[in-house]
């Protein structure tokens, strides 16, 4: 094993962690904002890859195509949401229900299972091409970074205006937030588009930077998404208490999980058992407030009983 292939592959993972740190943003507005599982995103990832590539091969420029995949992913969310709260359906059914639709609607988009689109004769905005050896503002590295960071502030001014801070409220108590007034359906179907919208928006960055779009690219994307959100949770959720810093602790822990991927591919270990290992993560991390209350806060809680009865 030649430590160089590791370390020349390093810049490729980074750009791949990028992409997928739009994606756990979204992931996170719905898992942590709104405090629902939403499954829609892997469907919604490969429909803003089917809608990007697609209008591009038809001879739209770069820039729409992303835009309609922003718009599909919201529609999907629309979907979802209307599910929910609409048709009284639970959220976790809502986004399954979505998904299995979604792949029909994303074959049909794309015509058959993978269409694939040439760096040469397209203008992509990205691309595994543009990792290394071109100029700075056409790496792919720089130009998602600066995409992040515009969406992040965007994020963070329209979770701190009156209807983000609604949606909030509606994912940390639903039923004081609908007691102020405030219309939880809405905020909820809101929400999972907004989720859903950035979800499709690295879909459609995905399948330019690999040079296609497949029908199996969402396939397991909720995981990995949750393993971004809870790696950067874990190293930097005590260092970033500002919600901006907590977007980009997301990105930070997508990064994270590819570097790993590329570090147990470079080892030669099995990349099947790679989606086991990050759901055994996801579990692990997800239990730890769990065991932490039942098995560790026990004795400290018993102390202070003890102390409080003897005084």
């Amino acid at each position: 094993m030649n430590i160089m292939n590791l370390i020349n592959a390093l810049p490729g993972a980074a750009a791949q962690g990028l992409i997928w740190g739009i994606m756990a943003i979204g992931v996170y507005i719905t898992f942590r904002v709104l405090d629902i599982a939403d499954l829609t995103v892997d469907g919604s990832l490969c429909t803003g890859g089917a809608v990007c590539i697609m209008m591009m091969l038809g001879g739209q420029n770069v820039w729409v195509a992303l835009l309609c995949s922003l718009l599909a992913g919201m529609a999907a969310g629309l979907v979802t949401g209307l599910f929910h709260t609409f048709m009284g359906i639970p959220a976790i059914l809502s986004g399954i229900l979505t998904q299995l639709g979604l792949w029909s609607v994303n074959l049909k988009i794309m015509g058959k299972a993978n269409q694939a689109i040439n760096v040469d004769k397209y203008k992509l905005l990205v691309s595994l091409r543009f990792v290394k050896g071109v100029a700075l503002t056409k790496n792919t590295i720089f130009v998602v970074a600066v995409a992040i960071v515009i969406l992040i502030a965007i994020l963070y001014w329209f979770f701190g205006t009156e209807l983000g801070s609604a949606i909030r409220a509606t994912g940390c108590n639903d039923r004081m937030a609908r007691a102020q007034g405030i219309n939880t359906d809405f905020n909820r179907v809101l929400g999972l588009m907004i989720s859903n919208g950035l979800v499709a928006l690295s879909g459609a960055l995905l399948s330019q930077y690999q040079g296609f779009a497949d029908i199996n690219m969402g396939r397991g994307a909720i995981v990995i998404g949750l393993a971004a959100v809870i790696i950067g949770e874990a190293i930097f959720g005590r260092i970033f208490r500002n919600f901006a810093l907590r977007l980009l602790s997301l990105v930070f822990g997508s990064i994270i999980y590819y570097l790993v991927v590329q570090a147990v591919i470079w080892r030669g270990i099995d990349t099947d058992l790679l989606k086991l290992l990050t759901a055994l993560v996801v579990a692990v991390f997800l239990a730890i407030p769990t065991w932490k209350s039942r098995y560790f806060s026990g004795g400290k809680s018993a102390a202070k009983k003890g102390k409080g009865g003897e005084a």
